[in-house]
């Protein structure tokens, strides 16, 4: 059912059989109330004094909780394999595991022209290798709001996390990351966006504290039998970044939904 794909849909739509363009929407709301499980990678070209391939591939799992009949728990979690690459020569490339994220937001069942959510975020120091986390707990406050007038969705999601316990000889984390998109999305399920992930590490100094990226992707929901599969490719330049930062991300996912 639409309402059960995102907040805001209303009674007499209910017995609508979805369009790609609806599942589409679904797949690009955050806090949709669908279940889905994201899979992405972004491949980060000349990184270190080196100039190899850094390499981050994500997998996202989406639950939705109804906890009555006007709110919802979405939660979101992040696993994130790192192919980290060479800083020194002592030290060659390391992978594994880097620390595990989650959001959980408190969201309406049946939300109006504009969808919100709130809630908290927390990091685990899950990392398989020092280089590859903080080592610290940390957590702080999330926020979502998005809106979905005709064929677009235009959103931001944010959240900044303090570090609250771990290994004294770790530094302490205070970072925000904050995401907006802005998507076009045409009848047959394909659609363009721009989605980039800002970061801000409160606690460094100089070109180290930013990652600022623009850019653009295409996307496309179709299905594979009757399973609804969305697809996304896009490429973006870092305005702001660290000085052995990459320039460029390129980024590739793939999202299974699992409508009610």
């Amino acid at each position: 059912m639409i309402s059960a794909l995102y907040p805001g849909a209303g009674a007499s739509a209910q017995q609508k059989t979805p369009s790609l363009e609806d599942l589409a929407k679904a797949a690009q709301n955050p806090i949709a109330d669908t279940i889905s499980v994201g899979l992405e990678n972004i491949a980060m070209p000349n990184t270190g004094a080196y100039r190899q391939t850094a390499d981050v591939f994500k997998i996202e799992p989406v639950i939705p909780f109804q906890l009555n009949a006007d709110w919802n728990l979405v939660t979101r979690t992040t696993i994130p394999g790192i192919a980290q690459v060479r800083f020194s020569p002592e030290q060659g490339r390391i992978g594994g595991v880097g620390d595990i994220n989650q959001i959980f937001a408190l969201t309406p069942s049946h939300s109006g022209a504009l969808i919100w959510g709130v809630g908290p975020t927390f990091s685990y120091p899950s990392a398989t290798d020092p280089a590859l986390g903080s080592g610290k707990w940390s957590a702080g406050p999330t926020i979502v709001a998005l809106t979905m007038p005709g064929p677009w969705v235009l959103g931001v999601l944010a959240n900044n996390i303090w570090s609250f316990a771990g290994p004294g000889d770790r530094a302490p984390v205070n970072q925000m990351m904050l995401q907006y998109f802005i998507t076009y999305n045409f009848s047959d399920g394909s659609y363009i966006s721009s989605s980039p992930i800002i970061n801000a590490n409160w606690l460094a100094k100089g070109n180290d504290r930013w990652v600022v990226p623009v850019g653009a992707g295409i996307g496309k929901l179709f299905m594979v039998d009757k399973q609804p599969v969305n697809a996304e490719i896009g490429v973006y330049y870092n305005v702001l970044k660290p000085d052995l930062a990459s320039r460029w991300q390129f980024r590739a996912s793939l999202a299974f939904l699992f409508p009610k």
